[in-house]
Order: structure tokens, then C-alpha cells, then sequence
């Protein structure tokens, strides 16, 4: 589970968009361009080469 503050202030290093978080598959993804990013240990990883399209 991540904080909900935390998921307030996160942006996609992208296109710096709002993300939501997939609670079930463990993911952040971006309601822009659809980028999904790791959440490994109930840490996002937001670097862009860990993210899938």
C-alpha cells in the first residue's frame, strides 16, 4: 500500500501528468501517455527506463 499523500504530489517524468495507482497489479500509471511504473516493496519506481508502455 503507498501513502496517499504520496500518490497527491507524484507526476509521470514524462509528460509530469497525473498518475493513479493500480493497487492489484502493483503499478502507477499515467492518465496521459500510459506509461506503467513499478511498485517493487511498496516503493513506485518512477524512472523512465523501468516503465512499460
Amino acid at each position: 500500500m503507498i501513502d496517499n499523500k504520496l500518490l497527491e504530489i507524484l507526476a509521470c517524468p514524462v509528460c509530469k501528468t497525473s498518475i493513479e495507482y493500480d493497487e492489484a497489479n502493483q503499478k502507477i500509471i499515467c492518465k496521459n501517455c500510459g506509461r506503467k511504473y513499478p511498485v517493487r516493496d511498496g516503493i513506485p519506481d518512477m524512472l523512465v527506463e523501468s516503465s512499460e508502455r
